[in-house]
């Protein structure tokens, strides 16, 4: 069993930072790739970013590309969010989540083949 919790969630203003956390415990994560997923009020659940087992790829949606940073800790066993240039549209519960097996531009957004998902943490971005 492996437990995700996120932490780093807040308020902030348009084209303000924030860096979410997301800790596991229980089971260690090597080996797997992890993955930021958001979900804004009255929307579906959207892909992110995502990080492979290895740390050598990271994946993410045209809408956070190059504002957005996913990186790991293996010592830590904790998964990062670097989140800068924050716009209201980034509004919404963030979760990470983690699954095992190599993944690609496409699997990473699969959010049916990850394993095990955190609570998440609530980001918003004023205007």
């Amino acid at each position: 069993q492996v437990l995700l919790a996120e932490s780093g969630g807040g308020l902030v203003q348009a084209g303000g930072s924030l860096r979410l956390s997301c800790a596991a415990s229980g089971r260690i994560l090597s080996g797997y790739a992890m993955g930021w997923f958001r979900q804004a009020p009255g929307q579906e659940r959207e892909f992110v970013a995502a990080l492979s087992w290895n740390g050598a790829n990271q994946y993410y949606s045209d809408s956070v590309k190059g504002r957005f940073t996913i990186s790991g800790d293996n010592k830590k066993n904790t998964v990062y969010l670097q989140m800068n240039n924050l716009k209201p549209e980034d509004t919404a519960i963030y979760c990470c989540a983690s699954r095992n097996g190599v993944i690609s531009s496409v699997t990473c957004r699969a959010q049916g083949t990850y394993l095990y998902w955190g609570q998440g943490t609530q980001v918003t971005v004023s205007s």
